[in-house]
């Protein structure tokens, strides 16, 4: 079976700012993959994702696992019972990172997102859990958790939505 991305939207950062919320998401699509292209204000810091329906899931029902590694040594960790999926990884110089939504509009399963991106001193893949099994038409993305670190101006967001053909 063969898959296809369809562009959905593409949001670009005219000023700093902490957040970006898209709304409205189709339901069409069996999976989202969503492209961060830029950097942020102040250093290393983790892309933060919050799911839902209508609005987002503010919840501590969000569970990450990490690892990463820096070309010398790599490690893992895990943040259980958060309010946010800390899904990828930003600094100060442009970096890349590709989020994917597994079953977002399924209403019978918890919700999968899977990360992996990189900046000038780390890579990083993640997987995080949403103990949710609402249908997701809202992604908000933030900096950092805190809402202290800006996204840069030029920085992109695309999403993409995934029909199997």
């Amino acid at each position: 079976m063969a898959v296809t991305y369809e562009p959905i939207a593409t949001y670009t950062v005219p000023s700093a700012q902490a957040s970006y919320t898209f709304t409205s998401i189709s339901q069409a699509y069996t999976d989202l993959v969503l492209v961060v292209s830029g950097s942020n204000s102040s250093g290393d810091s983790q892309i933060s994702i919050q799911v839902g329906n209508g609005s987002v899931n503010t919840g501590t029902v969000y569970s990450t696992t990490f690892m990463y590694g820096n070309g010398t040594s790599a490690a893992s960790s895990r943040d259980s019972t958060q309010s946010w999926a800390h899904v990828a990884r930003l600094d100060t110089t442009l970096g890349n990172s590709i989020i994917q939504f597994m079953n977002y509009s399924n209403t019978t399963t918890y919700k999968t997102i899977l990360g992996r991106g990189n900046d000038a001193t780390l890579t990083m893949a993640t997987v995080s859990l949403v103990r949710d099994t609402v249908a997701t038409n809202t992604i908000k993305l933030q900096a950092n958790d805190a809402g202290s670190i800006n996204f840069t101006t030029g920085t992109t967001f695309t999403l993409y939505g995934i029909k199997a053909a």
